[in-house]
């Protein structure tokens, strides 16, 4: 039985069978074209380096800015609580100085108050030897 299309086998054995070549200047566009799918392979290979480099620095320059940013409202905080911290001290000195003033306050309050007594009890025994002696003399004068 004749096959139509194939080629005798190289080998006598009945179950090889031969398949036909392509003609030689068909190979070498089909070597062209593998060597065009290669070239179109590498290039979507380093498109896609590009890219992910590409994505990575600007994901680096992103985290770069968060840093610098983070710094800054660091350095910000920093100041404002150094200020706080100086505000609080002159707080504490102006509030140990009106301490100072109202210790010194009560302490001219008592002697106003012992100088007060003083001056009432002077009053009182002035009044006392008024009154006797207006008593006293009413009766000498009138003699």
């Amino acid at each position: 039985m004749a096959l139509r299309g194939f080629r005798r086998p190289f080998s006598t054995t009945e179950n090889i069978l031969g398949f036909p070549r392509p003609p030689a200047p068909n190979a070498g566009v089909q070597a062209l074209d593998l060597v065009y799918q290669a070239a179109d392979l590498f290039r979507s290979i380093e498109d896609r380096a590009r890219a992910g480099e590409a994505r990575a620095e600007a994901a680096e320059r992103a985290q770069i800015e968060i840093i610098n940013a983070t710094e800054r409202k660091l350095r910000d905080a920093s100041r404002a609580l150094e200020e706080a911290r100086q505000r609080i001290e002159v707080q504490q000195e102006q509030l140990e100085a009106i301490e100072f003033r109202a210790q010194a306050a009560e302490a001219d309050a008592r002697e106003a108050r012992q100088s007060l007594a003083l001056v009432e009890d002077a009053i009182r025994r002035r009044l006392l030897l008024t009154a006797d002696e207006a008593a006293a003399g009413g009766s000498s004068q009138v003699a």
